[in-house]
């Protein structure tokens, strides 16, 4: 697979649905993969949970976007693309409080 990009996508995504991803991140770090490619020219990448609002998180949340990030590391290597070719779905998705500051990816300054 020629691989663009990875887009980074939250649950509470109308379309999401439950698919339209390759891989999930649930809240207790644990990490789901399905059998099939959601996109031929993207990987996609749902983390459990809605952050569309702000609100403190835990240190269960904190684990997640720590996998999170060990998983992106892997799939940019797999796929020889840059930390740039990481997308946010849209405007809303994977929401306005995305944690993006902590999920630590570029290896020149150490923040996506």
């Amino acid at each position: 697979m020629q691989c663009l990009g990875i887009i980074i996508h939250h649950s509470a995504c109308p379309s999401i649905n439950g698919k339209g991803y390759d891989y999930m991140v649930l809240t207790n770090g644990v990490i789901v993969s399905l059998p099939e490619p959601a996109d031929s020219q993207y990987v996609h990448l749902c983390i459990e949970g809605d952050f569309s609002t702000k609100q403190e998180r835990t240190t269960e949340q904190r684990e997640q976007v720590f996998m999170a990030h060990k998983l992106l590391l892997r799939l940019l290597s797999i796929f020889q693309i840059t930390e740039e070719r990481v997308f946010s779905h849209c405007s809303t998705c994977p929401g306005g409080y995305f944690p993006w500051s902590q999920l630590v990816i570029s290896s020149k300054d150490g923040y996506h």
